[in-house]
């Protein structure tokens, strides 16, 4: 496998330090992480994550649309 941030061949077997191939690539990329420089693609669509709680308002409205 390769170290996802210099590109080295590395082994995953008795590296402490994977899937990097050493404690500096382990390093910058925490560091990407810490200053932001990660970033989501696309907005994460929030009503697609939500879902209805049996009793919430609007299964009871659903019901009663149905009755």
């Amino acid at each position: 496998m390769r170290c996802p941030i210099c590109k080295k061949q590395t082994v995953a077997e008795g590296n402490l330090f994977r899937p990097f191939c050493s404690e500096r690539c382990r390093l910058i990329d925490l560091d990407n992480w810490l200053s932001e420089r990660y970033r989501i693609s696309r907005p994460v669509e929030v009503e697609s994550q939500v879902r209805a709680l049996p009793g919430d308002a609007t299964d009871e409205g659903a019901k009663g649309e149905r009755d």
